[in-house]
């Protein structure tokens, strides 16, 4: 498993963000913080956005940690 987090503060104080994950070699999942969306790679890891989407603290989660960590 291969996971990526990267955030940038911008001049004007925002911040933008993302979270990528992937597994063997591979792009699984990855989380645009502006959007707040998941981004599935393939039909495998839909399932797993869906799952994410509906739950909704998964993407707090990440909202959170992209902005303030």
């Amino acid at each position: 498993i291969q996971e990526g987090y990267g955030c940038d503060l911008l001049s004007d104080g925002s911040v933008r963000g993302s979270f990528r994950n992937g597994y063997d070699g591979r792009d699984f999942l990855s989380f645009e913080l502006g959007s707040g969306r998941f981004v599935a790679a393939d039909g495998a890891a839909e399932i797993t956005r869906r799952r994410w989407e509906h739950d909704g603290t998964v993407a707090d989660y990440f909202t959170n940690y992209l902005k303030h960590e």
